[in-house]
């Protein structure tokens, strides 16, 4: 479903150059449910956008489903994302004037569908059926979190990407989310792949792979 081969990635900090994706390949497999490790810096984050067609490489190559994403052009790229791909982020990242149906729709929208009996099935789904025409600040975190599940699940997406989805809740949120979202990834035959800096989030998953030195660690 995803392989990367020899990527290589780095940021400009004053006149230093520090690299953060050293020559790293890996390979995903579909239906797959895969955490990215590692410690604060690592490049995990750097990696999921990478992977994710957000964030180009300096050299290498990402294929997706067969696609070498960053062959296409910006707006073929952004087309390609939209038809295979979810995003959860750790902050929700949620329209503070929109309502979770709303919210939930955005993926949809932007694509020039319409989805809203889906939307509003996934949204009962995730256990907001009498929260669908609340504004973010009316929810709770674990709530705004199940909207950005609902959303990035709205598109019916091949692939799942999640930034650090449990970072901003309690440990008994953080549970209740990651069986969430195993439980519509299991349902859809979907590949998630999630970033953590917590080892028992990732032992939850198919694999673990550990960013070090700007590379997958050895297993």
């Amino acid at each position: 479903m995803i392989t990367a081969d020899n990527l290589h990635r780095s940021y400009s900090i004053g006149k230093k150059q520090v690299e953060v994706l050293h020559g790293l390949s890996l390979h995903i497999n579909r239906g797959e449910k895969v955490f990215l490790c590692g410690p604060s810096g690592a490049g995990k984050t750097t990696l999921m956008y990478t992977l994710a067609g957000l964030e180009p490489p300096q050299q290498g190559k990402v294929m997706v489903d067969g696609q070498d994403i960053y062959s296409l052009s910006l707006r073929q790229r952004a087309l390609f994302r939209n038809r295979n791909m979810g995003f959860i982020f750790q902050n929700y990242m949620l329209m503070p004037e929109l309502t979770a149906l709303e919210n939930a729709s955005l993926a949809t929208a932007i694509a020039g569908t319409e989805a809203t009996e889906r939307i509003k099935a996934l949204l009962e789904k995730v256990g907001l059926a009498d929260r669908m025409d609340h504004l973010p600040n009316e929810l709770s975190g674990g709530e705004q979190q199940r909207v950005a599940i609902a959303r990035a699940l709205a598109h019916d997406p091949a692939i799942i990407f999640a930034d650090e989805p449990t970072g901003n809740l309690d440990s008994r949120n953080g549970n209740q989310i990651l069986d969430l979202l195993f439980s519509l990834a299991d349902e859809g035959g979907k590949t998630l792949v999630t970033v953590t800096h917590d080892s028992r989030v990732a032992a939850r998953g198919d694999r673990a792979l550990i960013i070090r030195d700007g590379v997958v660690a050895p297993e």
